[in-house]
């Protein structure tokens, strides 16, 4: 079962529309105290079905009350997924000025339904098996990641990984469990014949790598995802993603965002490499 949530204006009903498409049976603001009940109708206790059940403030958050009910559904063999949509304030007014909806909350104004509902649901955004920050996202967007990473829930219990390459001077993404700064690297950008191409280039690629404090930085993250990774796994956790950082996000963070994919793939994880700022996955 999965459990979708989070901030008004910050995609639940796109990510439930994907949801549907990807064969789940998914219940819109079902209150908690009925959890149990909606997997007994829809036998997922075998692992053949899914179940997708959409929270939000309307019916507000005991989250201890939540927390019992899905601590039973697990010991009763049931696989449960909570993931958190999330965006920030500016993005969400924007949201609900284009769309012309009101808020849920009714407050007197926008931001204060707004700050009202983040309070409200702090610490379910704590207890989140995956949170998602979609103010960089539009529809389309949403969609894709949501097709990407739900379906591998759907299938085989493996943990899914990310590497995402960025660059700072666009700012840092939201939504990594794990963030590198590699800018202490030399930069191609200042050598003419590299500027044009990026990370993906085996030019690029190469300069990068050549250096020696390159390679001693993959050593030492590649011990650190070896050790992280069962640990992470251990806990339950299904999704973990990796954010690799340079200035511009065109170069260094590309070429090692590209090798610690091809690292990751090589010990036996699913893994998808991300460059956000070059335009492409």
């Amino acid at each position: 079962m999965l459990v979708l949530t989070g901030l008004s204006g910050a995609g639940r009903s796109t990510g439930a529309k994907v949801l549907e498409d990807l064969g789940f049976y998914v219940i819109d603001n079902l209150p908690p105290d009925l959890l149990r009940r909606a997997v007994e109708q829809h036998g997922l206790r075998d692992g053949s079905r899914h179940l997708a059940v959409v929270l939000d403030s309307r019916g507000g958050f005991p989250l201890d009350e939540l927390e019992t009910h899905i601590g039973e559904l697990e010991q009763a063999g049931v696989r449960v997924t909570l993931v958190f949509l999330d965006a920030d304030d500016d993005v969400l007014i924007r949201r609900y000025e284009e769309h012309r909806r009101p808020h849920p909350l009714g407050l007197e104004t926008l931001a204060e339904s707004i700050a009202a509902e983040r309070e409200l649901m702090a610490d379910l955004r704590v207890r989140a098996d995956m949170y998602v920050n979609t103010s960089e996202t539009h529809v389309h967007q949403l969609r894709a990641w949501f097709s990407q990473h739900l379906s591998a829930l759907v299938g085989e219990h493996s943990m899914y990984l990310t590497v995402k390459s960025f660059g700072f001077k666009r700012g840092a993404p939201r939504d990594v469990d794990l963030m590198f700064d590699v800018r202490f690297l030399p930069n191609p950008h200042w050598v003419p014949e590299l500027r044009p191409l990026t990370g993906r280039d085996a030019a690029v690629r190469r300069h990068v790598l050549s250096d020696g404090d390159a390679a001693g930085f993959l050593d030492r993250v590649y011990d650190m995802l070896s050790f992280l990774i069962p640990r992470y796994r251990t806990e339950g956790k299904s999704y973990v993603s990796i954010g690799i950082g340079c200035t511009g996000g065109w170069h260094r963070s590309v070429a090692l965002a590209e090798e610690v994919g091809d690292w990751l793939s090589e010990q036996g994880y699913r893994a998808a490499v991300r460059h956000r700022d070059i335009g492409g996955s």
